[in-house]
């Protein structure tokens, strides 16, 4: 360990090396780690940031190869990707370079270069290209963060007023446009010196033409992106824009700076917020222990759940339940932006409790804390200390404070804790620390004492936090634990009702959202959402979400950047394992995945390992044996969606060579899987066998919905196909076979049920043995006697009449169960048919009169009597 502790303390970083010790990582370990790995073990963003860059360089020296400058080295395979594209350049560059020495210019655009790349990193993007002036950058690619569009106007904004301040020749200005979409992204392009992450799609284009209708030294953002950001910067709407090379008109909005809203949840739910549902137990649960409060017992309530589990709308509801209760609310609000910057939800709560505003002169600022703070505080002291860290100047206050930082900032606590204990006296407190596995480390060190105090003190202080934060203060008497949980299918549905409002959605359309989104609120809101959006009618909507898990775009916008965040931070080895098994399906074996994988065992087990403990699949069973699940559809959703065509068909024809090579039981039992497989790599022929063995199989098992599905697959597979006889008596066959189970699913008067029959009455007249059309016409002959249509009944009769004497004696008809039929009207439809079935049924003991007229005043429906052998 010696070794590391040194290559530390040459970084500058020495005081890590006890942390590197105690997880034994040396120096062989370096090039595995992640920056979730540092960031497990306590190193804060920009010292992570530093390691890892520190440690790509030791890699590549010790391979002898060159290194590169950016954060996150991009994988060597193209994907299919979610990102927001950010385009820069310089106003009046080309009038500069008339005008100015080569050299100059050289140092102008070298020292811009620097500053843009600083800054793109800063904010984790990606500087894909340089075009002279103009820059080029991606937020989302090659590592992929929740709030990447959040990043990337941030990284603008700052660009713009870096480059502003910038001390060259001449001022400058520059101008920025952003865009979010589904791109392509990461082939490699061009050769030596000029190759580059090419991108794919219309975003990059959209962001270039957003950049050239910014005014100088401003942002400029489309409508996908400002939805992604919701209220979280100040905005002004630029109207609608034709733009050269795109479609119609774009709608544009100018970014002005970060709001001043209070609650990142907040911002971003810019509509109404839905009725909390599923969390009454929990809601209880915090009125009891705000009684508590009221009554002077301070209390901890430590919130845990997963992203989008409902801990902030849980904190929105019990807030509106006080509402009505004198009491104070003081929120504390973490930053993924943040996690660096010194007090940071401090900063923002005193500026909003103040009402502090931009414009403010000085002195404006420093009257409007001192009357927020009053007498909470020792009189300027407090005053100035407060005033110190919001950035005001205290020079009326005549008061100097000569203590080392380290005193300041134990006042500075101790100043914000007494604020808490004044406002307390007055009244009960709600204090919310929202987001802690994003807090900073001074603003931690405020949450750790104000837990200890407010066991002595009239206040309920709510800590939200996900699953990766491991809180210190559990199993004091005064604090308790509240795991949120997964809302069940019922509390789902009914979630997914309640946003839907006035927009009836089917229950079959209910329920595939409920089993997409595994009881995950924010999950169940952005997917009903996205439907709802589709405005599609009540018979499209199964089919967009059926389709949906095809691509990226099966994952609502809102959500794909942070589920793709999950996947990247694990590395690229894991990544592609990830999407291996997810083209295999939501479950998959260790045995099939490493068969279709080719890996080795231990990069296949690492791998698994890693998503395990990242909470992204489950595991069932021991390697070799065991059977994983992915967590959530969408994560599977995500990791399948980045996968471009030719990849995606090359695995599925390998998952169906495997199954059927190596689990002939499975091709037996589930011979759908395979023909899915079949379909996904584009092998249609092999497919349609398959298709058509699993409609057989489940209409034989009495699955008749199950059959119906299979069989339309079956046919939408042999419309692909090139046009043949057989594959023609296939098709009527096919639609027969479909009959067949929708009679039984439906019944025979049912609209779908005709339907089929008439499909395959059409199909039938393009087949050369008019024999095949039989079943058809009596399919449509039944049905239309269900239904009393006596008319289209006898057309149907004859119809089959005339089958019969131009194919006789090449059909046998057979009877498979006892046909009911009413009484009234039979004599004149069956008529037609007597001669028909007695030529068939010569060889039995019941008559074809009696079959046709044996009846039952209760029955209402007309089995099928023949079938095709």
């Amino acid at each position: 360990m010696q070794e590391i502790a040194e290559w530390l303390r040459r970084l500058g970083l020495g005081q890590y090396a006890p942390r590197f010790a105690e997880n034994e990582i040396d120096i062989a370990v370096l090039r595995h780690l992640s920056d979730q790995d540092l960031k497990d073990i306590g190193i804060p963003l920009g010292h992570r940031r530093k390691i890892l860059a520190a440690a790509g360089e030791l890699a590549a020296t010790a391979a002898g190869t060159p290194t590169r400058t950016v954060s996150s080295e991009p994988t060597t395979t193209a994907e299919r990707r979610q990102i927001t594209v950010l385009f820069a350049d310089l106003v009046g560059w080309t009038e500069l370079s008339m005008r100015m020495d080569p050299e100059d210019l050289r140092d102008i655009i070298a020292e811009y270069q620097k500053c843009v790349s600083e800054t793109i990193q800063r904010f984790d993007g990606f500087v894909a290209k340089y075009m002279g002036d103009g820059v080029l950058a991606y937020f989302g690619y090659p590592e992929a963060h929740e709030d990447d569009p959040e990043r990337a106007i941030h990284a603008g904004l700052d660009l713009s007023a870096r480059v502003a301040g910038l001390k060259t020749q001449v001022s400058l200005q520059s101008r920025v446009g952003l865009a979010t979409g589904v791109v392509v992204v990461g082939d490699l392009v061009g050769l030596g010196e000029a190759q580059e992450r090419g991108i794919i799609g219309e975003t990059p284009n959209l962001a270039s033409r957003l950049q050239s209708i910014a005014a100088p030294n401003t942002v400029v953002i489309a409508e996908d992106t400002r939805r992604l950001v919701g209220n979280l910067f100040e905005l002004q709407d630029l109207g609608r824009h034709g733009l050269k090379g795109i479609a119609g008109t774009v709608r544009a909005w100018t970014a002005l700076r970060p709001s001043s809203v209070d609650s990142r949840f907040e911002a971003l739910h810019e509509s109404a917020l839905t009725a909390l549902v599923g969390r009454e137990e929990e809601l209880e649960s915090l009125l009891r222990r705000w009684s508590r409060v009221k009554n002077g017992e301070g209390q901890v309530v430590l919130i845990s759940g997963e992203a989008g589990i409902g801990k902030s709308r849980l904190t929105v509801a019990l807030s509106d339940e006080l509402g009505r209760e004198k009491h104070a609310r003081v929120r504390y609000f973490c930053s993924p932006q943040h996690t660096d910057s010194a007090f940071h939800p401090v900063i923002a709560q005193l500026e909003r409790a103040a009402g502090l505003e931009r414009q403010d002169a000085p002195n404006v600022k420093l009257e409007k804390l001192t009357r927020l703070l009053g007498a909470s505080v020792t009189r300027d002291v407090g005053v100035q200390l407060l005033a110190e860290l919001l950035s005001v100047t205290t020079d009326s206050l005549d008061i100097s404070i000569n203590r080392s930082p380290q005193q300041k900032k134990e006042r500075t606590l101790e100043a914000l804790i007494r604020q808490l204990e004044a406002l307390s006296r007055r009244r009960p407190v709600l204090l919310v620390f929202e987001d802690v596995h994003w807090i900073d480390p001074s603003s931690r060190e405020l949450l750790d004492m104000a837990v200890e105090y407010v066991a002595r003190l009239p206040v309920l202080l709510l800590a939200t936090f996900r699953p990766e934060f491991v809180p210190p203060w559990s199993g004091q008497a005064h604090v308790t634990t509240l795991t949120l949980t997964r809302l069940d299918r019922r509390e789902g549905a009914v979630l997914v009702e309640r946003l839907a409002g006035r927009n009836i959605l089917s229950k079959a359309v209910t329920a595939e959202i409920v089993e997409r989104t595994d009881g995950i609120p924010l999950f169940v809101e952005e997917l009903t959402k996205a439907v709802l959006e589709a405005d599609v009618h009540a018979d499209s909507e199964t089919k967009t979400l059926s389709g949906m898990p095809r691509s990226a775009l099966a994952v609502p916008a809102t959500l794909h950047a942070s589920l793709m965040a999950r996947l990247d931070r694990l590395g690229t080895t894991t990544k592609e394992i990830a999407q291996i098994a997810a083209a295999i399906g939501r479950e998959f074996s260790y045995e099939l995945l490493t068969v279709v994988a080719q890996r080795g065992h231990e990069e296949v087990t690492t791998s698994l390992s890693r998503l395990t403990d990242a909470g992204l699949v489950f595991c069932r069973g021991t390697i070799p044996r065991a059977v994983f699940l992915f967590k959530h559809a969408l994560v599977r959703d995500t990791a399948y969606g980045t996968l471009l065509r030719g990849p995606r068909q090359a695995l599925h024809a390998i998952i169906a060579g495997a199954l059927e090579e190596r689990w002939p039981e499975t091709v037996e039992a589930q011979p759908e899987l395979i023909a899915h497989h079949f379909t996904e790599a584009a092998l249609n022929e092999r497919a349609l066998g398959y298709w058509q063995r699993a409609g057989e199989r489940a209409l034989s098992g009495a699955a008749y919905q199950e059959a119906i599905v299979h069989f339309e697959k079956a046919l939408a597979v042999a419309d692909s196909l090139v046009e043949s006889p057989m594959l023609r008596v296939l098709r009527v066959r096919l639609r027969i076979a479909q009959g067949q189970a929708l009679i039984h699913a439906k019944g025979y008067a049912a609209a779908e049920t005709t339907a089929a029959f008439s499909s395959a009455r059409e199909l039938a007249a393009r087949v050369e043995n008019v024999a095949e059309s039989f079943p058809a016409y009596y399919g449509l002959w039944a049905g239309s006697w269900v239904r009393g249509e006596l008319d289209q009944a006898r057309e149907s009769a004859e119809a089959l009449s005339m089958v019969q004497q131009i194919n006789q004696g090449r059909r046998r008809l057979e009877l498979l169960n006892d046909c009911w039929v009413r009484r009234s009207g039979l004599r004149a439809i069956s008529a037609p048919l007597e001669p028909i079935l007695s030529d068939h049924f010569q060889s039995t003991t019941v008559s074809a009169t009696t079959i046709l007229r044996c009846a039952s005043p209760r029955t209402q429906a007309f089995p099928l009597l023949l079938f095709l052998r």
